[in-house]
């Protein structure tokens, strides 16, 4: 098809723009960018979608979420309030994540993602954690992301805070969903390693983690030094800071992705950067837990290739890339901050991140790309081009624009109507599983 009729802005670091712009996509993938009226005259028997003056962007992505955390909002815990970020994992992650059954992971899977499709998400990558039901878990994350029609990269929070067992399920867990997303090689899921954290973590779980990444000829997708916890307990228990810990156990590559990355020193950042190894910033969980402020502008100098994720607090991008922004300037304390990092984090980074979990181009419009694509509706009150993108985009666009979403040539959402799925009936269901669940806590 061909679609097409407004500005156009295909992304990346050119951000290629065109006043009327037009894509035609074949087989869910992008064709060719031109302008729309040409597309149609060299193509007039093709199907066309006129968008009639709305923009055209680039599908939103996510590098670090957690869709099981659905069942926390408005969840209250008995006792005082957590005051660490340690007690706020042992007290309501640990306890919430320990409690879902397999019906609970799917259910609390589709909410978010839906939330995606509202918001113009279309791809994320999901680090997921279920010790009370580890086998089958990651397909039946699986299961939502096919029905929703979304693009996700999933893998299963390793950890031995319940046991050898359970750790070993999870590593199994892992070995068993990478190897069958490789049989499938369906261009809409994709698989990596998860595990949750150096604290968490012992040395032998590690050293057999890396074992069979190696023999699976993959990287991990992990927290790393989000807590001061974190790197207290890796220089007590093992004298080493988090990232110099798992430098030693072949963690860290470009195929790997580390979540947060706040409490890191000199040496750290260059282990990082040394050994490719990607990032994964969350500006609102870092500040809703007060754990503190990633060293962006340190990582971008240093080239580390760092992007942007929600770690599960929300699905919609446009509101964290905003916050991202907001923070920088206000971290640094210095008000000129945020335009060259956050809009590098986001419309550089997330799709070289992407790029190296998917075979073709995510989160940029470009010939050979996966047609994943967002419709505005945003009627803006100054010129709208290249040049004022950015301006547009850190102060003005929102979810509440999104008209239609667009994954592989296929819309997901047309006009602000969701075209496969009933979001009533997922909230409903979703509702009766969150008491049952509350009332197991």
């Amino acid at each position: 098809m061909i679609i097409g009729g407004g500005p156009l802005f295909c992304g990346g670091a050119e951000n290629r723009t065109l006043p009327v712009g037009g894509l035609r996509i074949q087989e869910g993938l992008v064709q060719e960018v031109a302008p729309f009226g040409e597309l149609l005259l060299r193509y007039p028997k093709e199907e066309s979608y006129d968008t009639e003056g709305k923009a055209i962007i680039p599908g939103m992505t996510c590098a670090h979420h957690h869709l099981y955390s659905t069942f926390a909002r408005g969840i209250s815990l008995s006792g005082e309030a957590p005051a660490r970020f340690g007690e706020i994992l042992e007290r309501l992650w640990w306890k919430l994540d320990k409690a879902l059954t397999l019906e609970d992971i799917y259910v609390s899977a589709l909410v978010p993602l839906v939330e995606c499709i509202r918001s113009g998400t279309t791809a994320i990558l999901d680090h997921h954690a279920s010790p009370g039901a580890v086998a089958g878990s990651l397909q039946a994350i699986a299961r939502a992301v096919s029905e929703t029609g979304l693009r996700a990269c999933l893998c299963y929070e390793v950890s031995d805070r319940d046991g050898a067992r359970v750790a070993q399920a999870g590593l199994e867990e892992n070995a068993s969903f990478i190897a069958a997303t490789r049989r499938t090689d369906s261009p809409y899921l994709r698989a990596t390693f998860g595990l949750h954290a150096s604290l968490s973590l012992s040395n032998q779980t590690l050293e057999r983690a890396q074992e069979l990444a190696e023999t699976l000829e993959c990287g991990f997708h992990i927290h790393a030094a989000e807590g001061v916890e974190d790197v207290e307990d890796s220089l007590r228990r093992y004298g080493k800071r988090v990232i110099e810990r798992l430098s030693d156990f072949g963690i860290l590559g470009p195929q790997t992705l580390a979540a947060h990355c706040i409490h890191l020193e000199e040496r750290e950042l260059d282990l990082l950067a040394k050994s490719g190894t990607m990032v994964a910033h969350n500006p609102s969980s870092n500040m809703n837990n007060a754990v503190g402020y990633a060293p962006i502008p340190a990582m971008i100098q240093r080239g580390i290739l760092a992007g942007l994720g929600t770690d599960g607090m929300t699905s919609d991008l446009f509101a964290e890339l905003r916050l991202a922004f907001l923070l920088e300037k206000h971290a640094t304390g210095d008000p000129r901050q945020g335009w060259g990092d956050i809009s590098t984090l986001y419309l550089v980074n997330n799709p070289r991140i992407f790029a190296r979990f998917f075979p073709h181009p995510i989160g940029i419009l470009t010939p050979g790309g996966y047609a994943d694509l967002v419709v505005l509706d945003y009627s803006p009150p100054t010129p709208f081009n290249r040049e004022t993108f950015l301006g547009h985009l850190f102060f003005a666009l929102s979810s509440r624009h999104v008209d239609s979403t667009m994954v592989g040539g296929r819309f997901l959402m047309k006009e602000r109507k969701l075209l496969a799925l009933d979001e009533n009936e997922i909230a409903a269901r979703s509702r009766e599983l969150a008491q049952k669940l509350w009332r197991r806590l």
